[in-house]
């Protein structure tokens, strides 16, 4: 896909700054710094979705999340970790390419929050009606 920035990176013809490559995946520094250390983790192959991936690029996917999310913690020494990836407009997805975002966290740095006020727990059965929806899609 030569219109994806994403496969541009991979392919040499747009400027990154790496920081783990093996033979399916690429790590390299977002361009939104918010907390110093803020790292994508993409496979090399063009997949728009994460429904989209299959099991060994997945598990490649992963590996290089957990060995980066590792030199993160070495190297920046942060008190948590986000991570998180979207998929489609709606979800914030900026780039049509699968990308994980570590987010290396300090205490009160007033980044990211994933709830405007925490919802309320939800009821047993609702839980469970919402269980078996999911096994019966899988």
């Amino acid at each position: 896909m030569s219109e994806c920035l994403f496969c541009a990176i991979v392919r040499g013809e747009a400027v990154a700054s790496p920081v783990y490559e093996d033979d399916t995946t690429l790590a390299f520094m977002n361009l939104r710094q918010g907390n110093p250390g803020h790292v994508l983790v993409i496979p090399k192959a063009h997949v728009e979705m994460l429904y989209e991936l299959d099991v060994g690029t997945t598990a490649s996917l992963f590996q290089a999340v957990v060995t980066v999310a590792r030199a993160i913690r070495t190297a920046f020494a942060p008190n948590g970790l986000n991570i998180w990836q979207s998929n489609g407009e709606s979800a914030g997805q900026e780039i049509p390419h699968v990308h994980i975002h570590l987010f290396p966290r300090m205490v009160n740095d007033h980044r990211i929050q994933f709830y405007t006020q925490t919802p309320p727990h939800a009821e047993r059965d609702d839980l469970d009606q919402l269980a078996a929806r999911l096994r019966q899609a899988l």
